[in-house]
């Protein structure tokens, strides 16, 4: 019998604008800025995105209005090869969508509205029954609703899957969810939030935040951005991967092309470090990368 990965992505689907200017404005200044664009985001659709683009079967369950931005999301995961049978229009809420904008040096910093990712929940469950049960691994994140997130993990774990968790945006997991996580991919800061105790965003660093982490969670992923990534597992298995150098254009979206690219090869079969390997690979494609050139 041969076997057919699949990738399913339970999450955030966001309508982005990316502003340029010299600067970011502190409280109370205008800035005038060079140019801007529409894209598509959220951490859900930005990562089925990353895992489609290895080749893989990927899935997208979410949720967007009936309006032109919920148009535009899903017209992008259809170009790039992402299934969106399962992404729900809803009439009660505008699609989510953020502002990001980006100085001279490629940085960021952004506000999102979350819309209609707050209404996702069992109904988005038991709609996509069939596709969870032969889920090989699902990713999931901290822009819909815990008790989302909960109620998807269960349903893939009964039927055998795997459930990777990227716990961003940082926020306090439920103890419900955290029972069912199988793999957590952390940055510096959402380690320290989960390990309780500072972590320094070395690789050094990032290796023991992660055998730390390892008391709560199987299987452990931590970023450290330019100094690369280390994982811990129950096993005593440690892997630290350094940082492809590169000259960064913009570090935007690079968590996000990480963690697709990561689960994808997971899904099929690839080592953990090959995976590390790949995906580290592959967001250090991505930040060296103008914005203004990335298509998603």
């Amino acid at each position: 019998m041969t076997f057919s990965p699949v990738v399913t992505v339970f999450g955030s689907l966001h309508y982005d604008i990316a502003v340029f200017g010299p600067a970011r404005p502190r409280k109370g200044e205008t800035v005038t800025g060079t140019s801007w664009h529409p894209k598509s985001g959220g951490k859900g659709g930005n990562q089925a995105v990353s895992a489609a683009r290895t080749g893989g079967a990927t899935f997208m369950i979410g949720a967007v209005a009936g309006d032109d931005f919920g148009d535009f999301l899903i017209a992008n995961l259809a170009r790039k090869n992402v299934d969106h049978t399962f992404v729900r229009r809803d009439a009660s809420q505008s699609t989510g969508m953020s502002v990001a904008i980006f100085d001279a040096e490629g940085d960021y910093g952004a506000v999102i509205v979350s819309g209609s990712n707050l209404t996702l929940g069992d109904h988005d469950v038991s709609a996509a029954r069939d596709l969870l049960s032969r889920t090989t691994i699902l990713v999931l994140q901290n822009e819909i609703p815990d008790a989302a997130n909960v109620a998807a993990a269960k349903a893939v774990k009964q039927a055998g899957g795997r459930v990777l968790i990227n716990a961003a945006p940082a926020r306090i997991l439920s103890n419900d969810l955290q029972h069912l996580i199988d793999i957590i991919v952390v940055n510096a800061i959402e380690a320290e939030m989960l390990a309780g105790v500072p972590v320094v965003e070395t690789l050094d660093g990032a290796l023991e935040a992660a055998r730390k982490l390892v008391k709560i969670f199987p299987e452990v992923v931590v970023t450290a951005g330019g100094s690369g990534v280390a994982y811990a597992n129950r096993s005593g298995e440690e892997i630290a991967v350094a940082a492809v150098k590169v000259e960064v254009e913009s570090t935007h979206g690079a968590g996000d092309e990480f963690i697709g690219v990561l689960a994808a090869e997971i899904a099929s079969g690839k080592t953990m470090n090959a995976a590390l390997q790949k995906a580290n690979i592959e967001a250090a494609r991505l930040v060296s990368t103008p914005e203004k050139n990335r298509l998603r």
